[in-house]
């Protein structure tokens, strides 16, 4: 795995190129049309498709213009931290970003947690006979000697790479890369056909909803405890914006919730940012205490 700083260089100018692909001319233009323009960068998993598009409806509604930029998580994490990005709601910790925050914990600031529970781990479908991973290595057929995984600058991989090394499953397992898109692909077409396999996994997620599936035992603990989803800002924002600083800061949901708008995001056709507009609006009492109004 790449250390942080070897990258940090090229994920910031990456970072930089994409916000500016989609018009944002960084913090000084904020001011500059009605209460301003807020960026807010995340990473395309569903959760935090879910949760960004969320908070940006909130911001919307209060009269700010909300861009969302969508970065690898390093990148988002440096856009961040340079004040490329004002925000985000997406930093999962102690363990997925963990690499991430020590080498940016000086240049943002930390607002908390906003959803508690998180898990991270392998999962297979329900019917499949491995209920740990220790038993990987001599199950490898089962599953043709592979790991379907997310995109490889994902915290998830890097700690599934330390997986397939304590557990000694090299020779007999392999990590495959791509995207949440393509994994939750697999994993449909596997369950279609009734094949075994087994993804990288995290909850909250709406695959555990749509699909009977297990965690397998991590008797190693490689993947650690349960996680939290943070929030990030860069520093300054209080001052800059502060109605954007309190609701960032008071923003916090359930798993159950935030499934509730992830299970509309995958209904063919949707627009999870009209899906976010829809869960505001139903959602006053909540919105209003992320407002401070309560």
């Amino acid at each position: 795995m790449k250390t942080f700083n070897a990258m940090s260089r090229a994920v910031r100018f990456g970072s930089m190129m994409m916000i500016a692909g989609l018009g944002v001319a960084g913090v000084a233009q904020a001011q500059q049309e009605g209460k301003g323009t807020v960026t807010l960068a995340y990473v395309e998993w569903s959760s935090e498709v879910a949760s960004t598009n969320v908070v940006r409806a909130v911001l919307e509604d209060m009269g700010y213009d909300v861009e969302m930029s969508s970065l690898s998580a390093a990148a988002m994490w440096q856009a961040v931290a340079y004040g490329d990005a004002d925000g985000m709601v997406a930093a999962w910790l102690p363990t997925t970003h963990e690499n991430y925050f020590e080498q940016t914990k000086d240049k943002v600031v930390d607002l908390g947690t906003n959803l508690d529970g998180t898990k991270l781990g392998l999962a297979v479908p329900a019917y499949t006979d491995i209920d740990s991973i220790a038993e990987l290595g001599e199950k490898a057929d089962l599953v043709d000697g592979e790991i379907i995984g997310i995109d490889p600058g994902a915290g998830l991989m890097g700690l599934t790479e330390d997986v397939i090394d304590e557990y000694g499953l090299q020779g007999d397992i392999k990590l495959r890369s791509g995207s949440g898109a393509t994994m939750t692909a697999a994993l449909q077409s596997a369950i279609q056909n009734k094949e075994d396999i087994v993804v990288t996994a995290w909850t909250p997620h709406w695959m555990f909803s749509r699909w009977d599936l297990k965690y397998l035992d991590d008797p190693k603990n490689v993947y650690g405890d349960t996680e939290q989803i943070r929030t990030i800002v860069r520093q300054g924002l209080e001052k800059d914006m502060p109605e954007v600083y309190e609701v960032l800061d008071n923003f916090e949901w359930t798993p159950e919730q935030m499934g509730e708008v992830m299970l509309m995001n995958q209904e063919e056709g949707s627009d999870p940012y009209a899906n976010a507009q829809k869960w505001v609006d139903e959602n006053p009492e909540i919105v209003n205490e992320w407002k401070g109004e309560s």
